[in-house]
């Protein structure tokens, strides 16, 4: 194919997983109500972290910064794949794909930097409660949040800026959800395979060692935990955990499935599929993994509610009858 001199004025045509479904109606009927669960899941969960002080702790500072992430994931990509398929319109500038592409390798980064520093926090806290507060000082927290956010910013202002510097030919279609790295290389006119290896080496260097931190700190729980002389305080101890490896599980395996396997074991549609899964059912599905066996945050949100949200009624005051 010819180059095509013009990809900066005409942008990519989008081509997701809504175009190439048997039941589109359907599928987007059900990332519609999977987009607005989120929202409202994650909004709900910021809320009651930010107005509830018994939930001022390192634990659901993280956790509030996790609903963040999943907030803003959702949103850079489901929008725009509604919206497209509602109008009929898939066509995404060159700027806005820069700016999409940019703003989920940023949100997904910090993502896989967070979930390891709440696995550190769960390890702490279960397994050297009396220095807790010390190992996990509100200092410490915030540079754990910084430094999810600085990196994966980092990481993704490379990841872009290497991306879109090269040539791309006329066929414009990106069989993609949203713009990718992969997918869009498909278009390059140019030889990527030396870009693709780092993109997976990267892709390596970036999750795994996360990973393999989570699972080292989860054995430690684990052996701590079974060891635990209280019945009650075991229960506890799993019930935390287990949301965090649902969490974990879900976010990783569809990350290495996109990042660490090499594109010769998945198809453009098993992309979009997976894609799909981390950017919009994950999301939506966080906050109530974390939420729902949560005593403190329902007990929680039920303060919050019922301060804020619920009508309050006069109070009248009945005298003495003459």
């Amino acid at each position: 194919m010819e180059p095509c001199n013009s990809t900066l004025q005409s942008g990519f045509i989008l081509v997701g997983i809504l175009k190439d479904s048997g039941s589109p109606e359907v599928l987007c009927a059900s990332i519609t109500v999977l987009y607005v669960l989120a929202l409202v899941s994650n909004g709900l969960l910021l809320l009651v972290i930010t107005m509830d002080a018994r939930l001022h702790i390192p634990m659901y500072l993280l956790l509030g910064q996790l609903s963040l992430m999943d907030l803003l994931f959702v949103s850079v990509v489901t929008p725009k794949a509604l919206m497209d398929f509602l109008y009929r319109v898939n066509t995404i500038s060159f700027g806005g794909c820069v700016l999409q592409m940019f703003l989920a390798l940023t949100l997904g980064g910090a993502e896989d930097l967070l979930l390891a520093f709440m696995a550190y926090d769960r390890y702490v806290a279960i397994c050297h409660p009396l220095n807790y507060m010390i190992f996990m000082r509100s200092r410490v927290c915030w540079f754990m949040v910084a430094s999810s956010w600085i990196l994966a910013f980092l990481s993704a202002l490379g990841y872009t800026v290497y991306t879109m510097h090269y040539p791309f030919c006329k066929a414009r279609k990106i069989k993609h959800l949203f713009c990718e790295i992969l997918p869009l290389l498909k278009l390059a006119c140019a030889d990527t395979s030396r870009y693709e290896l780092m993109v997976y080496v990267m892709g390596v260097t970036f999750l795994i060692p996360s990973l393999v931190a989570i699972i080292a700190s989860y054995t430690l729980i684990l052996f701590t935990v079974l060891h635990m002389p209280s019945k009650e305080g075991r229960k506890k101890a799993l019930v935390t955990c287990s949301s965090h490896l649902t969490v974990v599980g879900m976010y990783y395996g569809a990350a290495i499935l996109m990042y660490v396997l090499p594109s010769s074991f998945h198809n453009p549609k098993q992309e979009n599929i997976i894609s799909a899964f981390y950017t919009i059912v994950t999301p939506a599905l966080n906050p109530l993994i974390y939420s729902l066996r949560n005593k403190e945050v329902m007990g929680a949100l039920r303060r919050v509610l019922g301060k804020y949200m619920l009508p309050t009624h006069p109070t009248f005051s009945v005298g003495p009858q003459s």
